[in-house]
């Protein structure tokens, strides 16, 4: 349970003002119900899951810190072409507005049913050396990324976010920063706020730097007191990387040229224990570790690769076997952006209702197909 000791955001506040949900939420719940089934171009899981009985069961339910129906769909309502939709104001949201997610996070994890149960963690720890070098001629990998998000145990998620938590939140994370000894770890913390531009073009360089929440993050009220209580740490080798307080409390990276997977994972690996034995983490017994983003529960991983697949990428049937293999391909920045020269952003599909190591090796064994393919064409 989260700690209450916190103050809660404005928005929260205003929420939370008496027991009850006031009447304009209540209303703005009603007309989000009412855009969403009016729009035929919107296909989001929100759209599918807020029924009519589902707004009525949960119109007037409000979580210990204050937040409501309207804080999990506002994104949603706002950006019509999402793919999902909506967003946990706390912990409590996954339980107490389980009547839409528990179907949502079914349908978007791979039937992951209301009664299902995500495994106990494994990193991978003794295991890593399996995952050998998948192109050690260096003829299709560019680079390789894995990544996971964590909550930090007793603070709820960004709408309910204090000025006061974040910056609690940054010291909190900056002193374990600057105790790292390992020297494959050990680096330095550069906060968003007061940055100067010599640094900022270094990290935009480096494509370390996130910008503002896009317009999905801000709708989902991700963005408040920005830049404040945010910031990157790296080490110095640029291999370690975390992103403290932008869409997750943290979001840990290791990553390097290349296609060595072990390697990367094994850093991770050392990373995550290094920060949590000093600062716990939020994990629930069902959805496992828990994000501000139903898409990213359970294992939080996303292990992926910058690749080059000229001939395979150009057939019309990539899509559906990239499917079939539960990969999930993206342009080389990001979310919502186009391949560039043929080169696509390949990661596993799946979070959730699997291991941290098996999120890593589906999309091992998957890349290992796709390159076997490429030769072959």
């Amino acid at each position: 349970m989260l700690r209450e000791v916190y103050s809660t955001s404005l928005h929260c506040v205003q929420a939370q003002e008496g027991m009850s949900v006031s009447p304009d939420v209540i209303a703005k719940i009603e007309e989000g119900y009412a855009k969403l089934q009016a729009a035929p171009e919107c296909h989001s899981l929100l759209k599918k899951y807020l029924t009519k009985e589902v707004v009525d069961q949960l119109k007037d339910k409000k979580t210990q810190l204050g937040a409501t129906l309207l804080d999990v769909i506002q994104s949603g309502v706002a950006n019509l072409d999402s793919g999902v939709g909506v967003y946990a104001p706390d912990a409590e949201a996954y339980t107490l507005f389980k009547p839409l997610f528990d179907p949502l996070i079914q349908d978007y994890h791979n039937g992951f049913a209301p009664n299902a149960k995500q495994p106990n963690t494994d990193l991978g720890e003794g295991k890593t050396a399996a995952l050998v070098d998948l192109d050690p001629e260096g003829k299709f990998i560019n680079s390789t990324r894995i990544r996971c998000g964590r909550s930090l145990a007793g603070y709820p998620f960004n709408p309910c976010l204090t000025e006061a938590n974040y910056l609690e939140m940054e010291n909190k994370v900056k002193g374990i920063f600057n105790n790292i000894t390992d020297p494959e770890l050990a680096g330095k913390y550069f906060p968003l706020d007061g940055m100067t531009k010599e640094i900022q073009d270094q990290l935009i360089k480096d494509h370390f730097l996130f910008k503002e929440g896009d317009r999905f993050l801000q709708a989902a009220n991700a963005c408040r007191y920005w830049p404040k209580g945010r910031g990157i740490f790296h080490n110095n080798q640029k291999t370690f990387l975390i992103w403290c307080n932008e869409e997750d409390h943290l979001r840990i990276i290791s990553m390097q040229e290349g296609g060595n997977v072990g390697q990367v994972l094994e850093r991770l690996i050392k990373g995550v224990k290094t920060i949590e034995k000093q600062a716990p983490f939020s994990r629930d017994d069902r959805l496992g570790w828990l994000t501000f983003c139903p898409s990213n529960l359970g294992t939080t991983v996303r292990a992926s690769v910058h690749i080059r697949l000229p001939k395979i990428s150009a057939k019309p049937d990539f899509k559906s076997i990239c499917d079939g293999l539960k990969l999930q391909i993206r342009g080389i920045h990001g979310e919502h952006s186009e391949s560039e020269g043929g080169v696509y952003d390949i990661s596993n599909k799946a979070r959730l209702g699997l291991t941290e190591f098996e999120a890593v090796k589906q999309m091992y064994d998957g890349i290992a197909h796709l390159i076997a393919l490429e030769k072959a064409a």
